[in-house]
């Protein structure tokens, strides 16, 4: 009964140190954060993507607008010719500075993207380092909680050895039904435990049943002195 009473002990105290919680916590919230940096992956991505087909266009147009550019100066008195490339020229520029605004604005945007991700990447650096030092420390305290446990283990096993199964197995049902002290003595005609007078009759039989029986009262184990 001492042995499995301080194993219980022993168990409350490694479920109740508190780098469980932040353990729990950390893994919680990090599941929480990485769902939010896969959206910003998204994000980016979209963003990346629109900013690069800005760009592609944009070089597109230089490109066209060099060549529009030498063929007015190659029109030399054509002025007809000159007049259209000119007024090509004109809507490549309008279009070229469209793409810088549209740039502009993509570009800001995924800044404040990259921004929010590198402010998501820190928490979850945080919550690493914090789930990391609460392991650490769990590991410290709780290797001890359990070798204790473990040194009760093999206490039990070698004084359960010493018993007959029925014994043993009338111990274990009783265990079940009490949080704490489970075993009394005989004490005069009262149990130790729930200190209830054993009526005379019962008494007998009790005494009759040494060196163990149940307590009548709280039907806790109850065991007899023969002497």
């Amino acid at each position: 009964q001492s042995i499995d009473l301080d194993t219980g002990r022993l168990e409350k105290q490694l479920d109740g140190l508190p780098q469980r919680q932040v353990i729990l916590q950390a893994r919680q919230k990090r599941e929480a954060v990485t769902g939010k940096l896969s959206q910003i992956a998204d994000l980016k991505k979209e963003a990346t993507k629109k900013l690069n087909r800005i760009n592609d266009e944009d070089a597109s147009l230089q490109k066209k607008e060099a060549g529009v550019q030498a063929a007015i100066e190659a029109a030399g008195n054509d002025f007809r010719n000159a007049e259209s490339r000119t007024k090509e020229l004109d809507g490549i520029f309008r279009r070229r500075n469209e793409l810088s605004g549209m740039r502009e604005e993509v570009s800001a945007e995924l800044s404040k993207i990259k921004a929010l991700e590198a402010q998501v990447n820190a928490a979850l650096e945080e919550l690493d380092a914090a789930e990391s030092k609460a392991t650490e420390s769990f590991k410290s305290e709780g290797t001890a909680i359990m070798k204790a446990m473990a040194e009760n283990k093999a206490k039990r096993e070698a004084i359960l050895g010493q018993v007959s199964s029925d014994v043993e197995r009338l111990y274990s049902k009783t265990s079940e039904l009490f949080d704490t002290v489970f075993i009394g003595k005989l004490e005069g005609s009262a149990c130790s435990v729930c200190r209830a007078k054993i009526e005379p009759g019962r008494l007998i039989s009790i005494m009759n049943e040494a060196p163990l029986s149940t307590c009548p009262n709280c039907k806790r184990l109850l065991i007899i002195d023969p002497e």
